[in-house]
């Protein structure tokens, strides 16, 4: 036997056992990337696949909001909010699509990347704003609620990162929860007044408000 094939057989249970290693290793990071509850991607997890997929310029950042959580909650008790969450979090994931990402920012707030291939972003939102609000499957037929969509299309701003597209979304998002319209776009005018990133009227935001602008 020669040298090179002694020392392959020598090496070759050390290589293996890495490449399981590594496997497990990623098995775990990808587990704690995912919101026990909905499945979905976590913030960080978010972070990653969002970035990633904002250097296309199809990309739209949206940001959803369940109205009146605490009072479902309050009424029909905490397994039953866990239900509407993870009907929101199935819904969003499957109208996103594989081309895109969805994800748990925390609490009853959601994020998602999508892809807008055919330029029907509007369309798309406005439908899943309907299917977001109908009852929960297996529930009480009363376990529903609106759900509040504020969205940007990454190119209107391009020089903005994940983080300021976001913030744009969340004032869109906000002026359709006020106006309960259902899903509003980031239009070209200012946002509502912020500090560091906190819409007005959030705690640590000091500025006064102005009007957003916004389109559909």
């Amino acid at each position: 036997m020669s040298t090179l094939a002694t020392v392959l057989l020598a090496v070759l249970p050390l290589v293996a056992g890495w490449v399981v290693h590594v496997r497990w290793l990623h098995r775990c990071l990808s587990t704690a990337r995912r919101d026990p509850l909905t499945g979905l991607v976590t913030r960080d997890g978010f972070t990653r696949c969002a970035t990633t997929l904002l250097k296309d310029p199809r990309a739209v950042v949206v940001l959803a909001d369940v109205d009146n959580f605490k009072q479902i909650n309050d009424r029909f008790g905490h397994a039953a909010g866990d239900a509407l969450l993870k009907a929101t979090a199935d819904r969003l994931s499957h109208h996103v699509g594989r081309a895109g990402v969805a994800g748990r920012l925390g609490g009853d707030e959601f994020a998602a990347v999508l892809i807008d291939a055919h330029g029907t972003a509007a369309d798309m939102l406005t439908l899943l704003h309907g299917v977001l609000a109908r009852p929960v499957d297996g529930q009480d037929q009363e376990l529903h609620t609106t759900v509040s969509l504020g969205w940007v299309r990454a190119a209107d701003f391009p020089a903005d990162d994940l983080s300021g597209l976001l913030r744009r979304a969340d004032e869109a998002m906000y002026a359709a929860k006020q106006a309960r319209s259902g899903a509003r776009r980031a239009g070209l005018g200012r946002l509502f007044a912020t500090l560091a990133g906190r819409r007005a009227g959030r705690k640590g935001a000091h500025a006064p408000a102005s009007v957003v602008g916004v389109a559909a």
